[in-house]
């Protein structure tokens, strides 16, 4: 595990941005395409706005990327709470992507029947392979979850499901989430966490005991990849130095 930190939001995105670009030209050199999970939330806008612009729109293979989502709110893309549809305006629509390489969770449709078409495009892409994703970009919740993996819900513990869906009542609504075993099979995983009010979580995170009932996010530990965790100053002040 490597940890990055950088003294504020921007300056942590900008990190990411050129760490990831390097990233991505690297792995299409080698494989001639690259598999991207994308992430939902408020944290990786400023991200995806830096990788919109010059240089990175230009500079990065864009038509070389297949695109996944971690997670999604079971709310029609037109809602406003919908993680593609923030991804597309904060990214995909200002880049060269090739429409074909978007693979969005499905909410056109009931979760259950959305969680299993994305199972079976996700077993169907990585069929044979020891390796699913080159990167998967997580964000950690100020409770500790990360993609749809809340607090003491059952799905943490999903083993055979690369996707799979619930109902959570906090939110009144289903999520369709990405499991534990498919993103620990990833080349690359790298969460992102900003601000004060991930300190105390963080260092629970990767300090503190195991117990990933309480942590989800203790959970997402790369068989074979690497993990970065690119946090700024605020969420990182209650690190061991």
């Amino acid at each position: 595990m490597e940890i990055h930190i950088e003294k504020d939001a921007k300056q942590l995105s900008e990190k990411l941005a050129a760490w990831l670009a390097d990233y991505i030209q690297e792995v299409v050199a080698k494989k001639g395409q690259f598999t991207f999970v994308l992430s939902g939330g408020s944290t990786p806008k400023q991200l995806y706005a830096l990788l919109a612009e010059s240089p990175y729109r230009e500079s990065i293979p864009w038509e070389d990327i297949i695109f996944f989502w971690g997670d999604e709110r079971a709310v029609p893309f037109e809602d406003s709470r919908n993680n593609a549809k923030m991804c597309y305006e904060e990214l995909l629509d200002k880049v060269p992507v090739s429409q074909h390489n978007i693979f969005i969770m499905r909410t056109d449709m009931d979760a259950e029947s959305g969680a299993a078409d994305y199972d079976f495009i996700l077993k169907t892409h990585f069929e044979g392979l020891d390796e699913t994703f080159d990167f998967v970009l997580l964000g950690m919740g100020d409770d500790g979850h990360t993609l749809s993996l809340f607090p003491g819900t059952e799905v943490i513990h999903e083993e055979e499901k690369w996707a799979t869906s619930f109902f959570l009542p906090e939110q009144d609504m289903y999520r369709i989430t990405l499991t534990a075993p498919v993103v620990n099979q990833s080349a690359c995983v790298a969460f992102l966490a900003v601000g004060s009010g991930k300190a105390e979580t963080l260092k629970h995170v990767l300090e503190g005991e195991r117990n990933i009932d309480l942590y989800p996010s203790q959970i997402i530990q790369p068989l074979q990849g690497q993990l970065h965790w690119f946090v700024d100053e605020a969420a990182a002040a209650l690190l061991t130095k």
